[in-house]
């Protein structure tokens, strides 16, 4: 690969993007890119030091900046700086052997020792969960150091990536796989460990996890737990923090009162506590809350949904606009049923 652009790898979780990557990152590089260790990188800002969790091999480092919260710009300039400037393998390669093999490097396919280009990758996970600072920051910072350093960026919605960011690199979009997928998925991994999979469930499992694959795989662990062999009506298990939040929207359904709004804010807090990302939170909660709701309520809750998330993905605390539009929400509602029913 003589000369590989920055990619922008997007689509719906468990969809198979980081499979992808780490299949091209295995066909440019070969086979030590599957020998990873962990590594804490620390940066200093102004105010405090910032350890963020890396994995890497000798030609690539897979980084997620948003776990450094509102310290994303410093670890989005300061790593990536770090890795660029840093040599790769195949770069230290060949310039220990440029005096005699310059034409043929330059006539090999990547440029590098070996054909290995000589640069290295650094892949972004969740970078529509960056800041707006820290995405124009990773804008300049990949102009200033594309001769020695690609970008593969990964994130779930390109829409929440800044267009400066976007027209800077390919974008390849990665679908939810049909359910006609997931079950060939299944069924090849229950022959692979000699288990007898029946069709029904398999199907069920694939439209519980609506095409995503990681989850119907944990899933079908969870059961065969559970119970094996499998039976066609077999209870299925849903994650604890989706009953959570389907009694969060019945609890706001039942009541709309400011004792209610504060229970469900306390319940909001509980959920971000352990680690439920803010816009997952608000998504599954809109879905609950239309399932309980007429027609004529229903894009107008969609509507408060979507400028919320907006509102949400600018500013810095997730817990106020969750809670925003629970209580627009329950306004909506309240007004719906005195009209509908007279009070």
């Amino acid at each position: 690969m003589p000369d590989m652009p920055h990619l922008l790898f997007y689509g719906p979780s468990g969809a198979g993007k980081k499979t992808r990557i780490t299949c091209l990152l295995r066909e440019i590089f070969g086979p030590g890119v599957e020998k990873l260790k962990a590594v804490t990188r620390t940066v200093k800002t102004s105010s405090k030091t910032v350890e963020i969790a890396t994995v890497q091999s000798n030609w690539h480092v897979e980084i997620t900046p948003s776990d450094a919260g509102s310290r994303d710009l410093q670890v989005v300039q300061e790593v990536i700086k770090e890795i660029a400037m840093t040599p790769s393998v195949s770069a230290s390669v060949r310039s220990m052997a440029s005096g005699e093999s310059k034409a043929q490097d330059s006539m090999s396919a990547g440029g590098g020792a070996g054909g290995v280009p000589p640069f290295k990758v650094v892949v972004l996970h969740d970078v529509d969960r960056l800041s707006l600072d820290a995405q124009h920051g990773l804008r300049r910072t990949m102009e200033q150091y594309t001769q020695s350093c690609r970008l593969i960026l990964c994130c779930e919605s390109a829409c929440r990536v800044a267009a400066p960011l976007r027209s800077r690199t390919l974008m390849i979009r990665i679908p939810a796989p049909s359910t006609e997928s997931v079950v060939r998925v299944l069924n090849r991994i229950a022959e692979n460990e000699s288990l007898e999979l029946p069709l029904p469930f398999a199907t069920r499992l694939s439209e519980l996890t609506q095409g995503n694959l990681r989850r119907a795989i944990l899933a079908l662990e969870a059961a065969k737990v559970d119970q094996y062999p499998f039976a066609p009506n077999q209870k299925l298990h849903i994650p604890e923090w989706e009953k959570f939040i389907a009694d969060l929207a019945t609890l706001i359904c039942e009541e709309q009162s400011p004792a209610r709004l504060l229970l469900a804010r306390g319940k909001v807090y509980e959920l971000l506590t352990n680690c439920i990302p803010a816009d997952i939170i608000l998504r599954k909660l809109t879905e609950c809350l239309l399932a309980r709701v007429d027609d004529e309520l229903r894009h107008k809750v969609v509507r408060w949904a979507a400028y919320y998330d907006h509102r949400m993905a600018l500013g810095s605390k997730p817990v106020f606009h969750i809670e925003a539009f629970i209580a627009k929400f329950m306004a909506m509602y309240r007004n719906w049923l005195i009209n509908a029913f007279g009070g």
